[in-house]
């Protein structure tokens, strides 16, 4: 399956975004996600996909960001030296990455390697919501931390999920309040049909896109995706 690896961002905070393909998640366990499935333990396959997403990076931005269905960490060694050799290139001075919780305690030498060459990482963690019983007993995320600040401590963004069983406007609203209080940016992703168990609610859909959504469609520090391809990654070809 062909996806599209490369586009660029425009409006809030705009910046190149690549997927890239890596080992796959660690965690796989997320009852709501199949991103998992976009993965390989053939390096030198998934070097030459990268490459080639990455070889359309222009730098007109001096951001990037460089997801991979999974964390950074599970991306090999010659596609990380590659992902440097491309920033030095283009003159890339923010790169923005992904990260579950289970691999926290690598961020802070990966920040160090990325600013010795003058690229400060911004990492985002998937919270999915800041209740933390429906975060593991519903959606099963891995995150053995309850207080929003101890999550936020390693990360500098978080995305949302919203669009489930059970979520209201008004615990929507509270998730993204949490988020800006705690992280730089908030990214709110609204859940699509796909191959898991977990199905998008209409009505959360419906209050969030009435009731949420206006609030916070101009706000700098949260990007909306209503489509998980609205990025403009991620897409059949």
């Amino acid at each position: 399956m062909e996806l599209t690896r490369y586009s660029v961002i425009e409006d809030k905070n705009p910046r190149e975004i690549v997927l890239l393909r890596g080992r796959g998640c660690a965690w796989k366990r997320c009852r709501f996600c199949d991103y998992h499935l976009d993965a390989s333990r053939n390096e030198q396959e998934n070097l030459s996909i990268n490459r080639a997403a990455l070889a359309q990076v222009t730098g007109r931005f001096g951001r990037l960001e460089a997801i991979n269905s999974g964390s950074f960490a599970e991306l090999e060694e010659s596609t990380i030296t590659e992902i440097e050799r491309v920033c030095q290139d283009k003159g890339i001075r923010d790169l923005h990455i992904e990260s579950h919780w289970i691999f926290r305690k690598t961020l802070a030498a990966l920040r160090a390697r990325f600013a010795a060459q003058g690229v400060t990482l911004h990492v985002k963690i998937g919270v999915e919501t800041f209740d933390a019983d429906y975060r593991e007993r519903v959606l099963d995320k891995g995150i053995d931390e309850t207080d929003p600040a101890k999550i936020a401590a390693d990360f500098d963004d978080c995305c949302l999920l919203f669009g489930l069983a059970g979520q209201t406007a008004d615990s929507m609203k509270h998730d993204i309040e949490t988020g800006l209080r705690y992280f730089d940016r908030v990214c709110v992703n609204i859940m699509v049909p796909n191959t898991t168990p977990i199905l998008p609610d209409d009505a959360a859909r419906a209050a969030f896109v009435r009731d949420v959504y206006p609030l916070y469609r101009d706000n700098p520090r949260v990007d909306i995706l209503l489509e998980n391809t609205d990025f403009g990654v991620g897409e059949v070809k």
